[in-house]
């Protein structure tokens, strides 16, 4: 990792930094393959892909049984870990929760909204080799706070699945469990197989085959969004703590090789001491590998700008998954930047603590989508209604306008289904 002047990159460093995708297109193909047999096939497909890519052979794919199991088994301090973690996620989107609405705007003309919960949603939790007891508590708890009436898990099977993990999606109120990953969990959601019920939705992170897999389905079921590899980008200034932001890039960058791990800054001495932070601290971690793969790619590095501002234009054209601001102004620098998934404020707030506990959600948008979508939150499994009484004198004020507009564009019934109020 090398410190780079923003000035200075060319449109090739400039597209790798900006062009961040999920990787999905070399995998779509196999990907649809896969969707079709288990659309088809059902659990005799979902089984034979379990067997393929997990090397598990599956036989009840409903496991829900042995997520309270786990809870009541793992060790004390897991527990409390996962419980506490749970508590600060539940209360953080319990205020979200929208209320319903009515109001009078005019004399006679009384609307509103009301807000009701999506039916049945597909949580996906990665696992497999690792496990992320946190993307059961991200994933489940908005959905059930908004009131979802059933929530399905799927998650990749092992020889053993993660103890961890199915506590956590006990402890997160999920309905069913099922011992199913990759694009097959994908499609056994969406499409339904004789033990899997067909969900409305589909949401929660995963590798390249996963988010091939909620593109090749969206349309038949809703899905929160396609993200890709972790992304994080510091803005420092010289008050920043060095030592800190490499720990965080580290962080970051140990999810994945194709993480992008970004620092920008407008004081040289601050850019040099956060590469050298990272050669000392990347030694002492247990996935420097993975690290430092990331860190050396394209998509990553130390980035010094001419000045404050032009350091800030960068962070809101990157449009970061997580932002970190470790600056003496950072308040002043939030409200330049619109475009962010999560923003992490001051040298305490390291990007881990949302990440696991401090309640907010780290199912975020990638790839600069946080320029249209925020992250996974109460909303996403609400719908909207709006509602509308209008009394005979609220509607005479208003039929001139309707009768005028529906004969406009040729709709004469509509215009009549008003004047029929009206005929004595």
């Amino acid at each position: 990792m090398n410190v780079q002047e923003l000035a200075d990159l060319g449109p090739d460093d400039r597209q790798a930094l900006f062009d961040r995708d999920a990787g999905i297109e070399g995998v779509r193909d196999d990907v649809r393959d896969i969707v079709s047999r288990v659309r088809t096939e059902g659990d005799v497909a979902v089984r034979e892909f379990c067997e393929e890519f997990d090397g598990v052979s599956v036989g009840n794919l409903d496991i829900t049984d042995e997520g309270e199991r786990a809870y009541e088994e793992i060790d004390d301090e897991t527990r409390e870990a996962i419980e506490t973690a749970a508590e600060n996620v539940r209360e953080f989107h319990e205020a979200q929760l929208p209320e319903d609405w009515r109001r009078e705007f005019s004399e006679g003309r009384e609307l509103g909204r009301r807000f009701r919960p999506i039916e049945r949603v597909g949580v996906y939790v990665p696992g497999g080799a690792a496990a992320y007891p946190s993307s059961a508590l991200m994933g489940v708890i908005p959905a059930k706070v908004a009131g979802v009436e059933q929530v399905a898990v799927a998650t990749p099977p092992a020889e053993e699945t993660n103890p961890a993990t199915l506590a956590a999606i006990h402890a997160a109120g999920a309905d069913r469990v099922f011992n199913v990953g990759g694009a097959q969990a994908v499609a056994a959601l969406a499409y339904g197989t004789e033990q899997i019920d067909r969900v409305q939705k589909i949401v929660g992170p995963g590798n390249k085959w996963v988010t091939a897999a909620k593109a090749e389905v969206q349309g038949d079921v809703a899905i929160d969004f396609l993200a890709g590899p972790s992304e994080l980008l510091v803005v420092a200034d010289e008050t920043a703590n060095p030592a800190f932001v490499a720990a965080d890039l580290l962080a970051q960058a140990e999810h994945d090789p194709e993480a992008s791990v970004v620092a920008v800054t407008h004081h040289d001495e601050t850019a040099a001491a956060i590469v050298e932070e990272v050669e000392r601290q990347i030694e002492d971690r247990e996935r420097a590998e993975v690290a430092r793969e990331a860190l050396e790619s394209d998509e990553s590095g130390v980035l010094l700008a001419r000045s404050p501002s032009e350091a800030v234009l960068f962070a809101e054209e990157y449009a970061a998954e997580h932002l970190s601001i470790q600056a003496d102004d950072d308040e002043e620098i939030l409200d330049r930047i619109d475009s962010a998934g999560s923003v992490f404020l001051g040298p305490y707030t390291p990007v881990a603590a949302g990440d696991y506990a401090s309640g907010t959600n780290h199912v975020l948008p990638t790839n600069g989508v946080a320029k249209i979508a925020g992250g996974l939150s109460v909303d996403t499994f609400l719908r909207s209604t709006t509602v509308q009484r209008l009394d005979r004198e609220a509607l005479g004020d208003l039929s001139e306008t309707i009768t005028t507009l529906a004969e406009a564009e040729g709709l004469e019934a509509h215009a009549e289904s008003v004047r029929k109020r009206f005929e004595d």
